[in-house]
C-alpha cells in the first residue's frame, strides 16, 4: 500500500544471515542463558535439578526439550522479585502485568536489556515500513504495561519523531493525528477501530489521514480485521508480537513487503511449538502452543515459557528468521461449548464477513442448567441501510446460521445499535464469563 520496503543495506546483518549462522549464535547464547538462570535464579536451579538436567547437558539446540517448561504461575509463586537474575543495583527498570487474574507478573531490565529491547523494537518498526525521520503516534498505554515505553524507545532508537500520546482521549487522538500528521501509529487493533469511528463521528475520512503504517499488537486479531483496518485507513496494518514476560513488544513482527506472518527475532529469542496437552515439541509447520526461551536477557531471563498463544512456525521469507503464523487464539481463551472448541477469533472472522456488522463485539458465556451457552453481542454498522429492530433481528438470525455452519456450535446473537458496545482504550475484552 503505502509503506516503503527496506533495502537489504538498511537491515541488520543478522536479519539476512544464513540458517547455519543463526543456529550457531542461538546455541552459543542458549548455553549462556541456561547457565545464567541456573547460577542466579533459585527457581531454575530447583526446576533443573528436579528434572535431572544441567546447563552442561545442552550440546545442540534440540536438547532444550529436556529442560522444564516455565508457566505463569511460576512467576506468581516467586512474586515480586524472586525470578530476577542480577543484583538490584544492576536493574534500571521494572514492569508488571495488570494482575487481573491473580498476582501481577513482575519483570526487570538492566541497561543492556533496555538497549536490546529498543533495538529490536526499532528493527520491528523498520520491518513494518517505518524510517528515520517519520513521525510516530504512540497510542499504546504508558506505565507498568510494556507497550507504551517499548514502542517509545524503539521509535527513538530508529530515529523517528515520537509523539507519546498513550491510550484514551479519543477525540484528542484524532485532533493530533490531523494536526501533527504522523505517518506511523502504534496501537491495539481494537482501539484503532475506535479511532476510526471517531474520525467518522467528526465527519472526517480516515482514509485521507496521514497514517500509512499501523504497528498493531497486544491482542490477537484476524486477517479479516486487517482487511477492515486497511480499507478504512488506506494503511499497511502490520502485526507485532510480544509480552512482558519475554521483553515487551518487538519479539517478532511482520515485514511490510510480505505480510505473511511475524518474523521472530531469533538472535534473541528461541521459539518452540509444543502440544498444549502433552508438552511434546512439535515439528515446524504443526499447530500448537508457542514457547519461548530468551537468549540474551540479563535481569529477567526466561526458559521455555509457555505463552498460551496458538500458532505454528514457518520458514523465513522477507527475512531468514523463522515466522510465526498470525495467532489463531490462546489456550486460555478457548471455550468448550457442548463439546465444541470455540475461539473468539473464529467468530470475529464470521462477523467481519458481513458488511452489515461492525468489528465491535463481545461474547457472553453463561450456564443454562448443566450446559454452557454463548451469546454474541455485535454492533450494526453506522452506514447500514436500516436500523430497525426487525432488520437487526434478521442480521442476528443470519449470524447464528453462519456460526453454526462454520464452527458447529449454536449461539444466541444480539445485533445492537451503534455505539452501544463500550470501546476499548487498550486490549479489547472479548469474553464476559457469567458462569
Amino acid at each position: 500500500m503505502n509503506a516503503e520496503v527496506p533495502s537489504k543495506a538498511d537491515l541488520d546483518p543478522i536479519e539476512t544471515a544464513s540458517r547455519d549462522e543463526i543456529g550457531a549464535l542461538q546455541l552459543e547464547r542458549l548455553k549462556w542463558s541456561l547457565k545464567h538462570c541456573y547460577d542466579n535464579v533459585g527457581h531454575y536451579k530447583k526446576a533443573f535439578d528436579a528434572a535431572g538436567v544441567h546447563p552442561d547437558d545442552l550440546k545442540q539446540l534440540s536438547d532444550l526439550a529436556r529442560f522444564p517448561l516455565t508457566v505463569k504461575d511460576d512467576l506468581r509463586q516467586n512474586y515480586p522479585f524472586g525470578m530476577f537474575a542480577v543484583p538490584e543495583n544492576q536493574i534500571v527498570r521494572i514492569h508488571a502485568s495488570s494482575g487481573t487474574t491473580g498476582k501481577p507478573t513482575v519483570v526487570a531490565y538492566t541497561k543492556n536489556d533496555i538497549d536490546m529491547w529498543a533495538g529490536l523494537m526499532a528493527r520491528s518498526i523498520r520491518a513494518a515500513g517505518g524510517r528515520p525521520g517519520d513521525r510516530l503516534h504512540n497510542a499504546y498505554g504508558y506505565g507498568l504495561f510494556t507497550g507504551g515505553l517499548g514502542a517509545h524507545y524503539g521509535s527513538e532508537a530508529l530515529g523517528c519523531v515520537t509523539i507519546p500520546m498513550s491510550g484514551g482521549q479519543t477525540e484528542k487522538q484524532v485532533q493530533l493525528i490531523n494536526d501533527f500528521k504522523p505517518r506511523i501509529i502504534c496501537v491495539t487493533p481494537s482501539y484503532l477501530m475506535a479511532i476510526a469511528d471517531e474520525f467518522e463521528r467528526q465527519n472526517l475520512d480516515p482514509r485521507k489521514s496521514s497514517l500509512q503504517v499501523g504497528l498493531l499488537g497486544a491482542e490477537p486479531w484476524t486477517q479479516a480485521m486487517r482487511e477492515e483496518i486497511e480499507a478504512r485507513f488506506n494503511m499497511d496494518a502490520i502485526d507485532v508480537y510480544g509480552m512482558s514476560e519475554l521483553m515487551g513488544p518487538g519479539v517478532s513482527c511482520e515485514c511490510v513487503e510480505t505480510k505473511d506472518g511475524l518474523h521472530i527475532w531469533e538472535d534473541h529469542f528461541y521459539p518452540e511449538i509444543i502440544n498444549p496437552d502433552t508438552g511434546e515439541v512439535l515439528p515446524d509447520g504443526e499447530q500448537g502452543e508457542l514457547v519461548f526461551t530468551s537468549l540474551s536477557k540479563e535481569a529477567f531471563p526466561i526458559i521455555r515459557y509457555r505463552t498460551r498463544d496458538l500458532t505454528r512456525l514457518l520458514p523465513g521469507t522477507a527475512r531468514t528468521h523463522r515466522r510465526m503464523e498470525k495467532l489463531s487464539g490462546r489456550t486460555d481463551d478457548m471455550l468448550i461449548i457442548r463439546g465444541v472448541n470455540v475461539f473468539p477469533s473464529q467468530i470475529e472472522e464470521i462477523i467481519l464477513k458481513d458488511p452489515r456488522l461492525s468489528p465491535h463485539y463481545y461474547l457472553e458465556v453463561s450456564r443454562n442448567g448443566p450446559l454452557d451457552e454463548i451469546s454474541v453481542f455485535v454492533e450494526i454498522r453506522p452506514d447500514a441501510d436500516d436500523f430497525s429492530d426487525d432488520f437487526r433481528a434478521k442480521i442476528a438470525k443470519d449470524l447464528v446460521h453462519h456460526i453454526k455452519s462454520y464452527i458447529g456450535v449454536s449461539v444466541k446473537a444480539n445485533v445492537v445499535p451503534v455505539d452501544e458496545i463500550e470501546r476499548s482504550l487498550g486490549k479489547a475484552k472479548r469474553i464476559i464469563d457469567k458462569r
